[in-house]
């Protein structure tokens, strides 16, 4: 290494520097999106009165974005805009689903179909469910890739 390099300050160094220590190739950067504690009220339940009279579901998700432009340009739109993604589980949740298993695969197969994501992970839990022994929740995991 040269040393004029080492007298450079942190803030100093280029995409080069990084290169170098990374046999060559710049330094990839994978963006991961997380939401966490998302309540909706839906319709989801294996009984008809489940569904007709509805209950609180809180999902979380973690949204594999890969390489993302932002991470430079400091845009929302080189990213996945988490708000939008909100939105589109309120949508997909306001139907109605027997299992958590079809809600998060619903869930998450319309992320995959609406952004540009390497993979989606979506937990749905039911935080009282009509059962008659006493849990904190129960819930489902579902992750899924693009076809």
């Amino acid at each position: 290494m040269d040393p004029d390099d080492i007298e450079r300050d942190d803030d100093e160094l280029e995409d080069d520097d990084f290169a170098e220590r990374d046999g060559g190739a710049a330094a990839e950067t994978v963006v991961t999106v997380e939401v966490s504690g998302l309540s909706l009220y839906t319709h989801v339940g294996v009984s008809d009165a489940e569904r007709e009279v509805g209950q609180r579901l809180v999902i979380d998700l973690r949204l594999d974005v890969g390489e993302s432009d932002a991470t430079l340009t400091d845009r929302i739109e080189d990213t996945v805009d988490y708000s939008a993604v909100c939105q589109t589980v309120a949508l997909v949740a306001q139907q109605s689903y027997r299992t958590l298993e079809r809600l998060c695969t619903a869930i998450a197969d319309r992320l995959l179909d609406e952004f540009e994501l390497e993979s989606a992970w979506v937990k749905a839990a039911k935080p009282e469910p009509p059962i008659a022994l006493p849990v904190d929740e129960v819930a489902v995991e579902v992750w899924r890739e693009p076809a």
